[in-house]
């Protein structure tokens, strides 16, 4: 036990270094891109007293503030209180008293009022000092009517299976955080938009997983099929090229987040990688995603006719994200996978999951 669990707890430890985020928050392409992700984030300094010092466009779309309106003050200046009827906490102190999901809020935005969850997470410095928080709304009237009270165990259910496969990144939004401070972090001072956005597409794959997880009437497993096809068409859409085709067939296939996230965010970087560099130089090309099963399980590949890879070049490469999703893939999930490529004839990955693994949260 002690090998196993202590050498992904380390990685899981590295993963979650902090970068000069206030560096970052001064960067016109991370406001970028932190304004194009689809969940309402808004950041604090925490010394010398705590200040709000950003808030993305989503952010004030969902709250109705206004970034001129809150930014340089405390989160007291942020409007919300809790759904609930008998819980008398406001918003802004929630957000200072508690860490992770801290629940169903109301917010009042013109002449309505707009519930929404929300997220408290402290980031750390180098020496655990703490320098920042980070704050995350998302829209919870999306789900229909439905008692806040009920809202909230549901969430705190997803978080729950969230930190048993994460271990200490205790959620969907920590994980969203890792990635963003690992991107900013190996960012050169020359670096263009591509980091970010394949960054984006990560945390894009993770958004359609979160709103698989927390749509009305879900339970605790994610088919694998509709999820991929999500992340594929989320791919295609942001990168589409002409004379690009894909060819998509995949399978029900119901699986556990373990399973889910990890395939996902393979998938995501696969395509992602096939669309940028495998067609260089061509007018078109054909990439493909199946997902099928049969008796012995699920197997999904992801392949280009392409240039296929250079010489020397592995996929995935040694110390990047790809290569600690690729390892999630395998000791998490219990996949087997299988890269082949050979020069002007593309690149084929391949997925396995055993029937008894891969179902083993979800009924077949």
């Amino acid at each position: 036990m002690v090998g196993k669990d202590s050498g992904t707890q380390e990685r899981v430890e590295k993963l979650l270094e902090t970068p000069n985020l206030a560096g970052a928050l001064e960067s016109d392409r991370f406001k970028q891109f932190l304004d194009h992700i689809p969940i309402a984030i808004a950041v604090s300094e925490l010394r010398p007293s705590e200040r709000i010092v950003y808030l993305n466009i989503e952010f004030e779309r969902l709250s109705g503030q206004s970034a001129a309106e809150i930014e340089g003050k405390p989160w007291k200046f942020l409007a919300g209180q809790a759904a609930v009827a008998d819980d008398e906490r406001s918003l802004s102190a929630a957000i200072a008293d508690e860490q992770d999901y801290i629940g169903v809020f109301s917010i009042r935005r013109g002449g309505d009022a707009v519930n929404v969850d929300a997220w408290s997470n402290i980031i750390e410095d180098d020496d655990g000092t703490p320098v920042f928080r980070l704050l995350a709304l998302a829209d919870a009237d999306r789900r229909g009517s439905v008692d806040p009270r009920e809202l909230e165990r549901r969430i705190q259910e997803k978080d729950t299976l969230l930190r048993e496969l994460q271990h200490r990144v205790r959620n969907n939004l920590q994980m969203i955080t890792a990635l963003i401070r690992l991107e900013a972090r190996n960012m050169p001072d020359d670096a263009t938009v591509l980091g970010f956005d394949r960054l984006a597409g990560r945390v894009e794959a993770l958004a359609l997983l979160y709103r698989a997880l927390s749509a009305e009437g879900a339970n605790e497993s994610i088919d694998l099929g509709v999820y991929l096809s999500e992340v594929a068409s989320a791919v295609m859409h942001a990168h589409a090229l002409e004379g690009i085709h894909l060819d998509l067939q995949v399978d029900t296939w119901p699986v556990s987040i373990n399973v889910a996230m990890p395939a996902g965010l393979v998938v995501n970087e696969l395509l992602t990688n096939s669309l940028k560099h495998a067609f260089a130089g061509r007018e078109g090309g054909t990439i493909a995603l199946h997902s099928l099963v049969d008796e012995r399980g699920c197997e999904v590949v992801v392949a280009d006719d392409g240039v296929g890879l250079g010489p020397g070049v592995e996929w995935p490469t040694a110390g990047k994200l790809g290569a600690m999703i690729v390892r999630s893939l395998r000791e998490n999930a219990k996949a087997q996978v299988e890269v082949e490529s050979k020069p002007g004839k593309g690149m084929r990955v391949t997925i396995r999951f055993a029937r008894a693994d891969a179902v083993a949260a979800a009924p077949t």
